[in-house]
């Protein structure tokens, strides 16, 4: 490290450059979308892409919405902090893949639903579709709150600009192009944004591995600071990050998005049809997930790298950890004229993706869910509306941008959000879609259970939070990083892991929601097939069916064989009657 490395440096004209292209080539991508769907004058089109989309652009639009620029700024600073065994999320992306293309996705397709909370009412009532939509909404407003957040924290700490001037812009561009081109709009900015995201990373860590002497004394400092914590097997629930809080608690965290969440699933029954395009977009995108969490995986790993003697964080360099990626990218990319813009571009490019995904998504389950019902408008006046819904919550969403100011760290913040939310909301939408007799008493009683108990864990863990020892920070060379401590026993409830909190949502609403439903009459209940899983949805009823039909392909083919041989063999009519004509024969010799 250079002694004048605590000067954190400031953008040049060719780093401002960088980040205003990126930002007009998304608010160019709005624009191209209104200009050429201008005659498209429905609802449909606008939030649903007129259900006409492909799998690749889908695939990546999915993979950006939720890689933001949380994942760019907070995933690396996890890394330094406490370990790469967030590696694991790989396999909770596994897991969440199989579970939504084989539960949730062929029964949102064949109902050809624009608002995944519609399904709600048709499984059970009007009111377990209305409490659905409003904590979507609250969910995803705050959510989005911290994702303007993020970027705007990381331009002030590397360029010095205004921190509510940059929030500001960034609802502003996302407000305007989710305005002008609807859904299609958002997917292609998407692809393009992640393309952004990938390069920014890149350009921080190649540089990383030169300044550092290679790619193998960065794995060896990780490896000697105990980054490379992989094989923390604990099963204690109190521990922060562990292989099965990850694994499991993620797996929760990840299907309540890509299972059940709007932005989500809009994405996939905007798809031309279920069976190529969906499927294909899903195991796309997790190649691309994979792809994303390696980059800021290694990033982390770089960061500690570069800092393991001097700790810019405890040496009161940034204000928090959350600063550090911005710091090194200063540090080590002052040199070279627009690679610090185009990782602030990286980090603005992820908010953006989330941000109009958010944006777009609440738009269509305020239109679905609380303004069609109830009214007779045409498809021109709703398309109208969708697009003022758009401007509204852009503007709604950079209010949020306040509360995230003050929360703390951003990384566990938005995972608790979706875990205390999307967990009982998991649960019910798994409950109607698994349970045939599961009734809306049932639903109503396990999704207000379910939410309950998640904010009671959630908001005690805020104002009690679980002791050093089971969060277990890892030493850097400064001291302020406690590694001892035992929580007493009345805080033990209060010390589970955040990524539990999704896990318990989920089960308490369906505990709760079968034993209602038993007791209230659930068994006689008669629902209809198409609003349940249905054995022919599944992969592995395909598969079975397919080698069923290849044996008993096979063996008719060998039944035939041996009846053939024995018509030919001994059988022959022809032949014995001619052997009979012939002993019997009256024909003169």
């Amino acid at each position: 490290m250079s002694g004048d490395s605590v000067v954190v440096g400031s953008f040049v004209a060719a780093d401002y450059l960088v980040f205003a292209l990126m930002l007009l080539v998304s608010a160019a991508v709005g624009v191209y979308y209104a200009w050429t769907d201008r005659g498209q004058q429905s609802s449909g089109d606008f939030l649903m892409g007129g259900r006409r989309l492909t799998a690749l652009p889908v695939s990546l639009s999915l993979t950006a919405s939720f890689m933001s620029a949380i994942t760019v700024l907070s995933n690396p600073a996890e890394v330094y902090r406490y370990g790469a065994n967030i590696g694991y999320y790989a396999l909770s992306y596994i897991f969440t893949m199989v579970v939504t293309s084989e539960v949730f996705l062929p029964v949102f397709y064949r109902l050809a639903i624009t608002s995944t909370y519609e399904y709600l009412e048709l499984r059970f009532n009007r009111a377990t579709r209305l409490l659905g939509t409003f904590l979507f909404i609250i969910q995803t407003i705050l959510y989005t709150g911290i994702v303007i957040y993020a970027p705007a924290l990381a331009l002030n700490q590397v360029t010095g600009m205004d921190l509510w001037g940059a929030v500001v812009s960034t609802g502003v561009v996302c407000t305007f192009y989710c305005t002008m081109g609807g859904l299609k709009a958002v997917v292609w900015t998407d692809v393009f944004q992640l393309g952004v995201m990938v390069a920014g990373f890149l350009s921080v860590i190649i540089r990383s591995v030169v300044v550092q002497g290679g790619v193998l004394p960065i794995i060896s400092d990780s490896q000697q600071g105990g980054r490379l914590n992989f094989w923390d097997f604990d099963t204690s629930p109190l521990r922060r990050h562990t292989f099965w809080t990850i694994t499991f608690g993620g797996a929760f965290v990840w299907i309540s998005i890509y299972g059940i969440n709007q932005a989500q699933v809009q994405r996939y029954i905007s798809c031309k049809s279920l069976n190529m395009q969906d499927c294909e977009s899903l195991y796309i995108n997790l190649l691309g997930l994979w792809s994303i969490l390696l980059c800021s995986v290694f990033a982390g790993m770089c960061l500690f790298s570069v800092y393991k003697n001097c700790d810019p964080w405890t040496a009161g360099l940034v204000s928090a950890p959350d600063q550090l990626m911005p710091y090194l990218v200063m540090d080590i990319l002052r040199d070279y004229p627009g690679l610090p813009g185009l990782f602030v571009a990286a980090t603005y490019s992820g908010s953006l993706s989330t941000v109009s995904s958010s944006i777009n998504a609440l738009a269509a389950v305020t239109v679905e869910d609380l303004i069609k019902p109830y009214t007779d408008m045409s498809e021109k006046h709703l398309s109208w509306i969708s697009k003022g819904l758009s401007i509204m919550f852009g503007i709604v969403c950079i209010g949020m941008a306040g509360l995230a100011s003050v929360m703390g760290g951003i990384l566990q913040a938005v995972i608790s959000i979706f875990g205390i939310i999307g967990g009982p909301l998991l649960g019910v939408f798994t409950l109607g879609i698994l349970c045939p007799f599961a009734n809306s008493k049932g639903a109503l009683s396990g999704l207000v259970s379910g939410l309950v108990v998640s904010l009671w864990v959630g908001i005690g863990a805020q104002i009690y939070p679980p002791p050093p020892g089971m969060s277990r920070p890892l030493s850097l060379t400064t001291e302020g990083f406690p590694v001892d401590g035992k929580p007493v026993l009345a805080d033990n409830w209060y010390s589970l892991s955040y990524l539990y909190f999704s896990p318990i949502g989920t089960i308490i609403a369906i505990s709760v929601g079968l034993l209602v439903s038993l007791m209230t009459g659930g068994r006689k209940l008669k629902v209809e097939s198409r609003l349940t899983l249905m054995k022919e949805d599944t992969t592995v009823y395909h598969l079975f069916k397919f080698f069923k039909d290849r044996v008993t392909s096979q063996s008719e083919k060998l039944e035939m064989t041996v009846d053939r041989n024995k018509k030919i063999g001994s059988s022959n009519p022809a032949f014995c009657d001619v052997e009979l004509d012939l002993t019997k024969s009256s024909i003169p010799t």
